[in-house]
């Protein structure tokens, strides 16, 4: 499984880009939107979550055609055609 590295700055810029609540990024993960709110309250990586937790966060939202940038520092774009997260 690999490692995802994630802040809680990509998934408040990433739900902007998108116009998603939590509760929507909470459907479209599997992620419980009370974990998202903790997330999204952290400040820096989000090392101390699950892998798993960041990897269906990194999915439900790369499926929707955000890209992520920069590594471990924050970055996102909306991409015109959503990619699968998994080529």
């Amino acid at each position: 499984m690999r490692y995802i590295d994630l802040t809680a700055v990509h998934l408040k810029a990433a739900r902007a880009l998108l116009g998603w609540s939590q509760h929507t990024l909470a459907d479209k993960s599997g992620v419980a939107a009370s974990t998202i709110k903790r997330l999204e309250s952290v400040s820096g990586a989000l090392d101390k979550a699950d892998n798993s937790t960041r990897i269906a966060l990194y999915n439900g939202l790369a499926l929707a055609g955000i890209q992520f940038l920069n590594g471990g520092e924050p970055g996102v774009r909306l991409m015109s055609e959503p990619q699968d997260p998994a080529s």
